[in-house]
């Protein structure tokens, strides 16, 4: 069951949307129109589910393209609805733009409850009779910053909600001989989980690089709002889809800019949306205007990316305005390469290169997320990965440090967590000194490491753990397990 809260700017919709939602999920913010976007919640009472939508406020006729396009959102989202929570300013008092959205939802046809907010005190209680003239049956005064009244209206919502089955969110199977990885040898062993949750994925980018415009490519519709003006998108949004049997959920950020040229607080809370989005994705998706290049802002995302240890693949967007009729393929290639060169630190992300305006390429995103998806559950054999840096050290020896060099004892690949479909790998190395690893060598490993099997679009994670050399040669006298001089 779908719910939409709707009504005019800045009379409490996003307070709200967050009190029913149990988190803070909107930026809630004394400017008017801070919400654009339809953003939506999974909620429930009594065991009860349904979907809340946050819309953006509906001004009057004749507005600015902006605003008409918040307008337009917002009533797909009551159409598309069940119920309607239409909120209304207790403080203010009826306002003509109420009396002209009160006409536009009873057009709908649509179970309505009014709620009159900013009701703090009951004192006030009277100020909610003034909008009996908007002709609403079911009026509720409530107060969505102090909570006042919302159990109440809770047990109403619960009233239209059918009975739903809470489901178990993810299982794991091992992929047996059935499956298409049965000819894999076990240093290649595969963990899919059945998972039930969608997989999230995180547009970020600067602004104006055209992340909503991608997602609305990708959708096939105008969910998230586009404009020329910069920083259109302020909420995290996620919009979830299913493609191919498969459940997505899409996050539309915000423009992450310079903090030095943020130019207000609403600013400053959506750039910190979008970054505490990173840290919530599966997989990121870096989407960066081929028109302009890369940009040092663009690597200072990517290197967010790389901290915090996330899936990542690179989206070259605006590519109907760099191609040429003549040696496409050619300027193609040099755009991606210039790309990996100036994103040389995480040179594992994939580059796409694409036209969110003509659609061009951009189906091939969901063929580059199941590739590193894919990737994420190789697993290297022991054996074969301590040969390997067995090899390594020995041709190229690590540095001394401070009159001592990096000794190697064991190494492994973790076991991981098979639930998470997008877990980087991580190569656990049992040396004498975990400080002796100097970045260089590390990097160094790493490549190695991508030799037999290259994880694209996945961070490798190399942990050190402190061992003796006598300790190791107790566990084990394998040979290729010896210590690495």
């Amino acid at each position: 069951m779908n719910i939409a809260i709707v009504g005019r700017p800045n009379v409490g919709k996003s307070a709200l949307f967050n009190r029913i939602a149990g988190r803070r999920i909107t930026i809630v913010h004394g400017q008017p129109g801070i919400t654009r976007d339809r953003i939506s919640a999974k909620c429930q009472i009594g065991g009860k589910t349904f979907k809340l939508w946050d819309t953006g406020g509906i001004v009057g006729r004749g507005e600015t393209q902006l605003p008409g396009e918040v307008r337009a959102s917002a009533e797909l989202a009551m159409k598309e609805s069940d119920l309607i929570l239409f909120v209304v300013d207790g403080q203010d008092g009826l306002n003509p733009m109420d009396r002209e959205l009160a006409r536009l939802v009873r057009k709908l046809h649509k179970p309505v409850l009014l709620l009159v907010n900013k009701i703090d005190d009951p004192k006030h209680q009277s100020r909610a009779d003034e909008f009996s003239a908007l002709g609403f049956e079911n009026v509720f005064p409530i107060s969505a910053a102090h909570g006042r009244g919302v159990p109440e209206l809770l047990e109403k919502i619960e009233n239209f909600l059918p009975a739903s089955d809470i489901k178990p969110q993810f299982s794991l199977r091992a992929v047996g001989s059935t499956s298409r990885s049965a000819n894999l040898s076990p240093s290649r062993r595969l963990y899919e989980p059945e998972r039930e949750h969608p997989i999230a994925i995180a547009i970020v980018g600067r602004p104006n690089a055209g992340k909503s415009s991608l997602i609305n490519a990708l959708l096939r519709d105008g969910r998230a709002i586009v404009s020329e003006l910069p920083g259109t998108t302020r909420d995290a949004v996620d919009i979830e889809y299913e493609r191919a049997g498969k459940s997505y959920l899409f996050i539309d950020t915000a423009g992450i800019r310079a903090r030095s040229k943020h130019s207000s607080s609403v600013e400053v809370f959506s750039v910190m949306r979008a970054e505490k989005t990173i840290t919530r994705a599966d997989i990121c998706v870096l989407v960066i205007d081929a028109a302009e290049g890369i940009k040092a802002q663009d690597r200072r995302i990517a290197a967010s990316i790389q901290k915090a240890r996330k899936a990542c693949a690179i989206v070259l967007n605006k590519w109907d305005l760099v191609r040429t009729n003549r040696k496409r393929r050619q300027t193609m290639e040099e755009t991606i390469a210039n790309a990996c060169a100036e994103l040389f630190f995480i040179d594992y992300a994939p580059v796409l290169v694409t036209s969110a305006l003509t659609g061009e390429h951009a189906e091939r995103i969901f063929k580059m997320i199941e590739r590193i998806r894919r990737a994420a559950q190789l697993h290297i054999g022991t054996g074969k990965l301590n040969r390997a840096l067995r090899a390594a050290f020995a041709s190229n020896p690590p540095p001394m440090v401070k009159g001592k060099r990096l000794k190697l004892f064991y190494a492994t690949q973790s076991g991981g967590h098979h639930s998470r479909e997008f877990l980087p790998p991580e190569i656990v190395l049992f040396v004498n000194s975990p400080r002796l690893l100097t970045q260089p060598f590390a990097r160094f490993l790493e490549a190695k490491i991508r030799e037999l099997e290259p994880y694209p679009g996945l961070p490798i994670l190399l942990t050190l753990r402190a061992r003796t050399e006598r300790h190791s040669e107790r566990k084990s006298r394998n040979p290729a397990m010896e210590p690495l001089r």
